[in-house]
């Protein structure tokens, strides 16, 4: 788990394919990799990869083909800059929202323009997850947690302050950049619990399945 507070930009330095897999090293910027373990997980641009190898200054993570088809890492080269963050711990400041590092989908930068010292940007969501993204609920971008300004249809809106701007690589997004996408794991649970259907009794959403489910009294 992760919280979407990014701790450093690092970048891809080799890849190579391995076994129709690939495995990537990492340079890792500023992040202190002074308690990471092999086998610990650090979250790449949102996309939660494990440590196979590791310096001071570089990890390796093997990405299956399957993460490779559903996120950003179908189209990264060496030189790709990342948003790091390790996973959090019982200690850790919970200053974002809970991240899986388990990307929904890609999305594509629509429009950025200057509002005054922030930036705004619109992102286009993917049909199928849109309906989990809501107004002034968290969304995770390449890995940061971010409060959505605007919803219309399936484009979101942000608003990103100069501190965000600089210490991501969101600075680097244009109109057309794709970007990875997880949506807040509570909007899915609740859709899952609202919507079950076991197979003996309808279950759509309606006052009496509110009321049964103690959503509503």
């Amino acid at each position: 788990m992760f919280t979407g507070i990014i701790e450093s930009v690092g970048q891809i330095s080799k890849a190579q394919d391995v076994g129709g897999d690939k495995r990537f090293e990492i340079a890792v910027g500023k992040l202190d990799m002074s308690d990471v373990a092999l086998g610990d997980s650090i979250a790449c641009n949102g996309v939660c990869l494990t440590v196979v190898e590791m310096t001071a200054s570089t990890f390796m993570a093997d990405v299956s083909g399957e993460t490779i088809a559903l996120t950003g890492f179908r189209n990264y080269q060496v030189g790709q800059r990342l948003n790091l963050e390790k996973a959090l711990t019982p200690a850790t400041r919970l200053g974002g929202h809970l991240v899986s590092g388990h990307v929904d989908g890609i999305g594509v930068v629509k429009q950025r323009w200057q509002d005054g010292r922030s930036w705004r940007f619109v992102i286009t969501a993917p049909k199928d997850i849109a309906r989990y993204i809501a107004h002034k609920g968290s969304i995770t971008v390449d890995g940061i947690s971010l409060t959505v300004n605007r919803v219309d249809g399936v484009d979101f809106e942000l608003n990103i302050v100069p501190h965000t701007l600089a210490e991501t690589i969101m600075e680097q997004y244009q109109a057309g950049t794709e970007v990875n996408l997880e949506v807040d794991q509570i909007a899915r649970y609740l859709e899952r619990l609202i919507t079950f259907d076991d197979g003996t009794e309808s279950r759509g959403v309606s006052l009496e399945h509110l009321i049964r489910s103690g959503f509503a009294k």
